[in-house]
């Protein structure tokens, strides 16, 4: 089975600076080839294929010098990158026409990844080598296991991480315990057993939304465009990825426990969204 491990990078001010251009001007890249196939389908009536454009990388590499900084297989995966949103947007088209987002261009900010997807990158202990990048320190927490198929970079709020995408991964069984178990989700507590036991929810976004709301107020206030605006908008971001990441915490730690403890888990399938909505408001 596939399965995708994460780690923490810390690059130096120099590396720093080389990942964040990197991204740049794949953002750049991604707009563009975007654009080639809006522009064609629009005058001409016709499709660009994926492959096209990846052939026509040379010559943009004549036109744009930094792409030449980029490694080869990074710039491929951009292309692949585009074509999977147009299919993923004429998916939609068939399945619910009226919620069909066109594929967006991205704007400086939106675009947080770039992907190795065969090769440009080696890991040995506690250093993470890309091509034409170096050695970056990475914080190896886990044991890798399977085959690593791809090499993902992201930057976000300032940090660093880079992800492998696995195969090959052995499935590890737990023991039995010949035990079963109803949950059934709440709204006065987050989940509540067939045992009789309740779990209760930490509230760890009511627990911060003073904060959150002071964080927007600063955001709110200060010129757009200007220095002071853009570190108070990644003050509020960091604020709000420490509430996401709490939550995922008590995902993981709860989802682990279930399973460790039970060979059977039921629940029942319920539409939320349904559920809160009120057809007098």
């Amino acid at each position: 089975m596939p399965k995708t491990f994460k780690y923490r990078l810390y690059p130096n001010q120099e590396q720093k600076k080389q990942l964040e251009k990197t991204l740049e001007t794949c953002r750049i890249l991604y707009n563009d080839f975007l654009a080639e196939r809006k522009e064609t389908y629009e005058k001409e009536q016709k499709k660009i294929a994926c492959f096209e454009q990846i052939n026509s990388l040379p010559n943009k590499k004549e036109i744009n010098p930094f792409l030449k900084e980029v490694h080869s297989q990074v710039l491929q995966d951009i292309a692949r990158r585009v074509n999977k949103s147009f299919q993923n947007f004429f998916r939609r088209l068939k399945t619910q026409a009226s919620k069909a987002g066109y594929p967006r261009f991205k704007q400086f900010g939106r675009y947080d990844s770039f992907t190795y997807p065969q090769s440009g990158f080696n890991l040995k202990h506690s250093q993470l080598i890309l091509s034409r990048l170096g050695q970056i320190h990475i914080k190896k927490h886990l044991q890798l296991e399977g085959k690593i198929k791809t090499c993902s970079i992201i930057i976000k709020n300032g940090k660093f991480y880079v992800c492998f995408s696995c195969e090959n991964i052995k499935v590890k069984w737990s023991k039995k315990t010949k035990k079963k178990v109803g949950i059934d989700m709440g709204l006065t507590s987050f989940l509540a057993t067939s045992n009789g036991e309740l779990k209760e929810a930490p509230k760890t976004y009511r627990k911060a939304e003073k904060q959150l709301a002071k964080a927007q107020r600063k955001v709110s206030r200060r010129k757009k465009g200007s220095q002071r605006r853009k570190k108070a908008v990644k003050i509020l971001a960091v604020k709000h990825e420490k509430v996401a990441n709490q939550r995922k915490d008590l995902a993981h730690k709860l989802s682990r426990e279930l399973v460790r403890d039970n060979d059977l888990i039921a629940h029942e399938k319920l539409q939320v969204r349904n559920m809160v909505k009120n057809k007098y408001i």
